[in-house]
């Protein structure tokens, strides 16, 4: 397949806002190496921005157009609006752009675009791909009867029923979509997330780093990721003065912000540990991929979890895992494959137990490395394009070859 699609995605770096602009920067990647054109159509870099200022951005071989963005509120109620004015905004730019370009099918990335995406591939009349990331429903442990989450959990639902084919990251996530959206789980292909340790190198000075959060004797505790409930990072926090108590010199970090942050530093204040760890806020990836480097054990304690990419870039970096036995997470450190430990899923105390387990194990904890980095190898992203393409060619031989509306 030597054809044009277009790809949709509220996010693209160097706009991050989580996983999602990564994923989809390293799959349009991918396809471009496999002989693709891909347009990516996502947001703007600030408010003054507009599609095509000066012409795309060439990343990697793909082909980058922006939308402006008019600053958006971080209060959900209002959020919603704006997602739908940044849909207005997408629609039209992807529009324009088939007036110069005859696309195959557009691959929308979440609820966040499904409007646009949707309504350009009717408009264009070609095959419309959507990949659930995670649900509303998910997110929310089944609690959508309010606004704005059922403003939200009816997007994707109508997402979902719209879209010719449905990717997602798990076999979880699979199940999951196919029974709160009502769906044939035939019409949902599993196709994982993946992981590129080239990209995982740290920068400056390793030693010196660890030094600012940790003495030689004490053990450190990452905990990655969105400050969100459904990351179960309160888990964690619970589970930590015991493991103090136990183990003696252990510090935590925890990197990342969200909505949570306020209370899992009163929580982590309530428990008498703010002076055994550091609250980094939101922070690079080049900090990041360093971090994974000097912990000694990453801890993944999700309640709800699509798939679980924090596990597979630290067992990338040569740092062991810890993750809840739960959705997707069951996959990325399979049981049997001495890869990482389980814990279950909301177990604050058998948490703690597994901590302390792998914190005084050096040997547990160098066989974990050693047979992680052979597993990750299993999340190559050519391999991840290449079946992403199967998808793309089987729906593209049942849409129309001539005359697509704007080619």
């Amino acid at each position: 397949m030597s054809d044009r699609v277009l790809l949709l995605s509220w996010e693209y770096p160097p706009v991050i806002e989580g996983g999602l602009a990564r994923h989809v920067r390293k799959l349009a990647e991918a396809l471009v190496h496999q002989g693709i054109t891909v347009d990516v159509l996502t947001r703007g870099i600030g408010p003054e921005s507009e599609i095509d200022p000066v012409g795309p951005e060439m990343r990697g071989g793909v082909s980058v157009h922006r939308v402006r963005e008019p600053g958006w509120p971080r209060d959900l109620d209002r959020f919603v609006a704006w997602v739908e004015r940044m849909n207005e905004d997408m629609l039209a730019a992807g529009e324009a752009l088939a007036q110069e370009h005859s696309y195959e099918l557009v691959h929308g990335h979440d609820w966040l675009v499904a409007q646009a995406s949707g309504t350009l591939a009717d408009r264009l009349d070609v095959p419309y791909i959507t990949t659930i990331h995670a649900t509303e429903h998910g997110r929310h442990q089944g609690w959508v009867a309010d606004l704005p989450q059922s403003h939200i959990h009816a997007v994707e639902r109508r997402m979902a029923h719209r879209a010719d084919a449905v990717i997602v990251c798990s076999y979880y996530m699979r199940g999951h979509v196919a029974d709160i959206f009502d769906i044939d789980e035939r019409r949902v292909a599993v196709i994982p997330n993946g992981v590129d340790p080239s990209e995982l190198q740290p920068t400056g000075d390793l030693q010196a780093l660890r030094r600012e959060f940790a003495a030689p004797e004490e053990k450190l505790v990452l905990l990655v990721g969105r400050l969100v409930y459904e990351k179960g990072f309160q888990l964690a926090l619970d589970a930590l003065p015991g493991v103090i108590d136990r183990v003696g010199d252990v510090r935590f970090l925890v990197a990342g912000s969200g909505t949570h942050e306020s209370e899992l530093k009163a929580q982590a204040e309530r428990l008498g540990l703010s002076g055994h760890g550091t609250f980094l806020g939101w922070i690079g990836d080049d900090v990041l991929h360093s971090l994974y480097r000097i912990a000694d054990l990453c801890v993944v304690p999700s309640i709800y979890e699509p798939f679980g990419l924090v596990a597979l870039e630290a067992m990338a970096s040569g740092c062991p895992c810890i993750v809840a036995d739960t959705g997707g997470l069951r996959e990325v450190v399979p049981v049997g494959e001495r890869v990482g430990l389980r814990f279950n899923g909301g177990d604050a105390e058998h948490l703690g137990v597994m901590i302390e387990r792998l914190l005084i194990d050096d040997e547990l904890r160098d066989r974990l490395v050693t047979e992680a980095s052979e597993h990750v190898l299993r999340f190559d992203w050519d391999d991840i394009a290449l079946r992403t393409r199967g998808i793309y060619e089987r729906f593209r031989q049942l849409a129309p070859r001539e005359g697509a509306r704007g080619g």
